[in-house]
């Protein structure tokens, strides 16, 4: 009966410590996770992590955004840039492709690859989402944008529809260049993926 007891007492504890663990979240993606144009402290993968852990998520969001990447480029370095020990995993890839008018399909084909690997991985997954810009006409468009929920469908995982929501084409929350949130469209950003990334931690907790 002691035994049994020390066992399930063990087990408790065990249990206990892999939750209270500080989870590792790594956010993939282009300058818009990197946060070209914003100060350091103001950038998507820290005020993220500054929010989860004013919700009591004990968590540390590492930026693995590159400015310019496309989705083949980020393919490329998913190896290195997404470690073992990974415990969730944002997917913020494909603005470049569709800025530059590069075939849908490579990028579909690469953000396949990606979510291949990472689901091989065992690492839960948040896809997050872009919407072509209108000036690339109508059937680029729908095809670009059927991209994220067609991966996210055939993966099996989460999706946040659109990561600009909120602050594409607002002067006011974006840079001069139109494309580049200021720090204060970073928070919006970050106040509306943030359900979003808290239902993602808590499939890592499980």
């Amino acid at each position: 009966m002691l035994a049994a007891l020390v066992q399930v007492l063990a087990l408790f504890v065990g249990l206990s410590a892999a939750h209270g663990r500080t989870l590792k979240v790594v956010a993939f993606g282009d300058s818009l996770t990197a946060g070209y144009g914003v100060k350091p402290g103001l950038r998507f993968p820290e005020v993220l992590e500054k929010a989860l852990k004013a919700k009591g998520y004990d968590v540390s969001v590492i930026n693995a955004g590159v400015s310019g990447e496309t989705a083949e480029d980020g393919l490329a370095r998913f190896d290195w840039s997404v470690p073992a020990g990974t415990d969730a995993l944002i997917v913020e890839l494909g603005a470049n492709d569709m800025l530059r008018g590069l075939p849908v399909a490579g990028a579909k084909r690469a953000l396949a690859a990606i979510l291949a690997k990472a689901k091989q991985a065992h690492i839960p997954m948040l896809l997050a989402g872009m919407r072509a810009a209108p000036n690339l006409g109508p059937e680029y468009r729908a095809a670009f944008d059927r991209i994220y929920p067609d991966l996210a469908a055939e993966y099996g995982v989460a999706l946040y529809p659109f990561f600009l929501d909120g602050v594409a084409a607002n002067p006011k929350l974006n840079q001069p260049d139109g494309l580049h949130p200021t720090p204060e469209g970073v928070k919006i950003i970050v106040a509306h993926i943030l359900p979003a990334v808290e239902a993602l931690l808590d499939r890592a907790r499980m």
